[in-house]
């Protein structure tokens, strides 16, 4: 079979970091339907809570005494609630409880999970945040409300104590807790791999998610190399909504928001960033329009199989621009070679070997190499 084939998928030739534990199955698999290598590395594990003694003690106390006001902050953890109690018994009780109650939704997600339970959303936070839905709920008097509020992984971000300074009765649920990533190795390896060129796209679902993410690559002195590479728009750093992606905007990495806040957005968000007129830098060169991908380089829409090695020094070329690279320079992109000019020839004519007739690498006498660049897009 040949290494050369037409682009049927967007994503041929991504590798794909997904750094996140919720639902990335359901993400891998819709990349991997277009193409994409998937590596699973979450930089949180998630710890559920339905067995925890204090979550049913609280149910409990809602069947007792039911909430005026629920308010939902993630739909995992709206979940995660309801499947704990089914397992103790308590789903009927607790949904008649809160049949009268007011819901309030801190964005789709956890919309989605109210109406998957059988309630009705009286409010839904657009900006996905603690603080929207606080001022929301500040609009009318809280003197005596009763308020329910599940809180996610990462805590009440304030809520509670904004809630119970206003009068309310605040009754909080975490359903579940974040915790250390199963594979801390797996983790580090796909920092290492985003700030050397083996990456195409790291995608985050959560900001606890990407924080942790980033204090890994900041371990490992990698994240200058990932800051780099996001910038040059070769590295695609995707978050589901703005609240996750605030810590890549803290550490200055240029990030792209999933326009809807779902996990079906996000994956069109990366489709969309690689295929054709996406954000991924594209040069046109002698052979028509070239984009580079760890695993090779899509010319005029076919994608081209290369070895690391090859990937890695078409990539030097490719970010130089058309400007001529020494063998000196491409020697440096290639430490499995050695760093010496008989070796980056013979790279150079396997790269060759690999694009077949395709011409778009340039030999200049006694200088070195350059792409064909006739233009970029």
């Amino acid at each position: 079979m040949s290494s050369r084939s037409i682009l049927d998928a967007a994503l041929a030739g991504c590798t794909i970091v997904i750094a996140a534990d919720r639902r990335a199955g359901d993400l891998a698999s819709a990349l991997e339907r277009r193409g994409a290598q998937i590596c699973r590395a979450p930089a949180l594990s998630i710890v559920p809570n339905a067995d925890d003694e204090e979550l049913i003690r609280r149910t409990r106390e809602l069947v007792e005494r039911p909430p005026d006001i629920v308010v939902v902050t993630t739909g995992v953890g709206f979940r995660g609630w309801m499947d704990a109690a089914h397992e103790h018994d308590l789903a009927e009780q607790l949904a008649d409880a809160l049949r009268g109650s007011q819901f309030v939704a801190r964005g789709p997600k956890a919309h989605g999970a109210i109406q998957q339970a059988g309630f009705v959303a009286d409010w839904v936070a657009e900006s996905e945040t603690a603080a929207e839905v606080g001022e929301y709920l500040l609009s009318s008097s809280l003197t005596g409300k009763r308020i329910a509020v599940q809180h996610h992984g990462a805590g009440s971000d304030g809520l509670d104590e904004l809630l119970g300074a206003a009068g309310a009765d605040v009754e909080s649920l975490t359903v579940y807790r974040w915790g250390p990533p199963a594979d801390p190795h797996l983790v580090e390896r796909s920092v290492a791999h985003a700030a050397g060129g083996e990456v195409d796209a790291v995608l985050f679902t959560s900001a606890p998610g990407a924080a942790e993410w980033i204090r890994s690559a900041r371990r490992l002195n990698a994240l200058d190399g990932i800051r780099d590479r996001a910038a040059s728009g070769r590295l695609l750093l995707a978050a589901v909504g703005p609240i996750t992606a605030a810590p890549l905007r803290e550490h200055g990495l240029r990030e792209t928001i999933a326009d809807r806040g779902r996990l079906g957005s996000l994956a069109r968000c990366v489709i969309g960033y690689f295929g054709s007129g996406g954000g991924a830098p594209v040069l046109m060169t002698s052979a028509g329009s070239l984009s580079m991908r760890s695993g090779g380089v899509v010319i005029d829409g076919e994608f081209i199989a290369l070895s690391r090695a090859g990937a890695d020094l078409l990539g030097a070329l490719f970010d130089a621009r058309g400007h001529v690279l020494s063998r000196e320079e491409i020697a440096v992109t290639l430490p499995r070679t050695g760093r010496n000019a008989h070796a980056v020839e013979m790279a150079v004519a396997r790269v060759r070997e690999a694009l077949g007739p395709v011409d778009v690498i340039r030999t200049v006498v006694k200088r070195g190499y350059r792409l064909a660049v006739e233009d970029s897009a």
